[in-house]
């Protein structure tokens, strides 16, 4: 046992060396749409709006609506907590999970008006990504997530323009 625990130490010691550094990558996006911001957050700002726009389960779990609501999306399979809020603005995390990476993920959405008839919708997303195996798999991950929130985007429009 005496001889064991020096190797313990040392391989604890090593696995801290090659832990990767973390890697934060910023995602922005934001699209154009044909009514006023205060009309366009009232159809698609409140915290479970997202399943309509992402077509995501949500059910708020603890919360009003305001700050500190969590929200749980596909089943309570991702918690989300609104950590920022505006009038036509919200921003959320997700909490560490025990035994999983943490990616540090937050988003934040926001309806800014462009003229007193237009706005636009900007919804940006920061994760850390270093645990992927190498720049092609964080590339990948990164597309992947863009092409679903712009999606998620084209489809807010859609809900905001509708008559």
């Amino acid at each position: 046992m005496k001889k064991l625990m020096p190797l313990l130490a040392a391989l604890t010691l090593s696995a801290g060396a090659v832990a990767a550094e973390p890697e934060y990558a910023t995602i922005r996006m934001e699209i154009d749409i044909a009514k006023p911001a205060a009309q366009v957050w009232a159809k698609v700002g409140k915290y479970c709006d997202i399943s309509e726009w992402l077509s995501l389960d949500c059910k708020i779990t603890s919360g009003d609506g305001g700050m500190g609501t969590v929200r749980a999306l596909a089943g309570g399979r991702v918690l989300e907590i609104l950590v920022a809020q505006t009038e036509l603005s919200y921003g959320y995390t997700q909490p560490v999970k025990e035994g999983t990476f943490y990616n540090l993920y937050h988003g934040f959405m926001e309806a800014r008006a462009v003229t007193a008839t237009s706005s636009k919708m900007i919804y940006t997303l920061i994760l850390d990504v270093s645990d992927k195996a190498d720049k092609a798999a964080k590339d990948a991950d990164l597309a992947r997530r863009r092409a679903s929130f712009e999606k998620a985007l084209q489809k807010m429009k859609e809900i905001a323009e509708a008559k």
